[in-house]
């Protein structure tokens, strides 16, 4: 079975990145086609994919146009659209907010009509057996073309709110038809299985994504309890860290971030301004925040088994890696209660849930947390949640699902 790997771009390494570099290693000699890649944002993570069968679109030789991908979303259909993958029996996509899927599977593709499958019944989407079976695994619709929350806050511009409403209108009929055109949907949490179903009414399977859990294993062994906080992502809008900083900073406990991202600059700032109400040491300064740039597998594990908890408030999020990260490591979760997080946090047995994206919210778990530290160990029940979402049960649930469905196509 000749397989060929789609993912939208690489630039940044993150939960996406992870699932690839796991479909990768099931197929490692299986290409891997791409809008672009960025080997200087990927920085350090960039050696892990050197050795790797890369293959970009046209927009490689043009570094304006990945510099304004956002932007300029509107051309996504000419980049995968360039590509012929009729060649290979399995197109297996991963799929955020580019609508790879709309790459071309066979030149007889693009000219097909979409139709809608039904419900009761999965059929393909495109009734030509002799063209690649298409396979997406989809973290998420597009954010910015149904009103999720963002990398960025630039909706607060009214001739940015002007922009997206014209171009999204053209995005979103696009990326409903290359839905269409997708075979079989796995989704990589219930949440997102809902949104498949109310934007694209089509069906699908959930596997949640991999998360290496044998190095949590090993390292809580010798753990040693630290006094700090964790965050740990993409320095972005949407990740809400800003609410992380302020938190952290009224209550005076030390809170490390692990990231990078365009926000970075801005949240400096916010972590260097006297908080409002906050306690200040005697420079009025903030020395409770540490910013720890990127950082290495290893020294994650370590920041991660020796942190007190983790902190994630990210917006809408689809699944979140990282809050099942930190249990692996045995590390509790004060986690923001909104998308696939629900899904893996336990309320009260590996963390503590808040409701709203607020410094106070957050700080009422934060309380609520060390109240419950005081009489139990968070340690045993994380482990055992994290189990269920380990990197073997995702590659054997993959490799199982793409067996069945090539036997119900061939």
């Amino acid at each position: 079975m000749k397989i060929a790997l789609v993912h939208d771009y690489l630039s940044e390494y993150g939960g996406a990145e992870r699932v690839v570099e796991a479909f990768h290693e099931m197929w490692p000699e299986a290409p891997l086609y791409t809008a672009f890649v960025d080997w200087k944002k990927l920085g350090k993570h960039a050696q892990r994919f050197k050795n790797w069968d890369i293959r970009p679109s046209w927009v490689q030789r043009f570094p304006i146009i990945q510099k304004f991908i956002s932007p300029l979303r509107f051309i996504a259909p000419w980049i995968w659209e360039s590509f012929d993958l009729s060649e290979y029996d399995v197109v297996l996509t991963s799929s955020g907010w580019f609508m790879c899927r709309g790459v071309n599977a066979g030149r007889r593709v693009m000219s097909a009509e979409p139709r809608v499958p039904s419900k009761k019944t999965i059929t393909r989407a495109h009734e030509h057996s002799q063209l690649p079976m298409q396979i997406c695994y989809i973290h998420h619709p597009p954010r910015n073309l149904y009103g999720y929350a963002t990398g960025s806050n630039l909706q607060k511009y009214w001739f940015v709110r002007l922009y997206t409403t014209i171009v999204n209108f053209f995005l979103r009929n696009y990326d409903f038809k290359t839905a269409q055109k997708v075979d079989y949907f796995i989704a990589n949490s219930k949440e997102t299985a809902r949104r498949v179903e109310k934007f694209y009414r089509r069906e699908s399977v959930v596997i949640y994504p991999p998360i290496s859990t044998e190095n949590g294993r090993r390292n809580t062994e010798d753990r040693k309890k630290g006094a700090y906080y964790l965050s740990v992502g993409r320095l972005s809008w949407a990740k809400r860290i800003d609410i992380i900083i302020e938190a952290c900073s009224n209550l005076h406990v030390p809170l490390k971030i692990v990231g990078v991202g365009k926000e970075e600059e801005e949240l400096r700032k916010i972590a260097a301004c006297p908080p409002s109400g906050g306690i200040e040491d005697a420079s009025g300064r903030r020395p409770t925040v540490e910013f720890l740039g990127s950082v290495n597998d290893k020294e994650l594990g370590k920041l991660y088994q020796n942190a007190k908890a983790l902190i994630f408030c990210s917006l809408d999020e689809d699944f979140g890696m990282v809050p099942v990260e930190a249990m692996a490591h045995g590390t509790p979760v004060i986690g923001l209660a909104q998308g696939g997080v629900k899904e893996t946090v336990i309320d009260g047995k590996t963390g503590v849930l808040f409701d709203k994206p607020t410094v106070e919210s957050l700080t009422t778990a934060i309380h609520t947390f060390k109240k419950l530290s005081k009489k139990k160990d968070w340690k045993k029940a994380c482990e055992i949640q994290a189990q269920k979402f380990s990197k073997n049960n995702f590659q054997e649930k993959i490799r199982v699902y793409i067996k069945e469905k090539s036997k119900v196509t061939s």
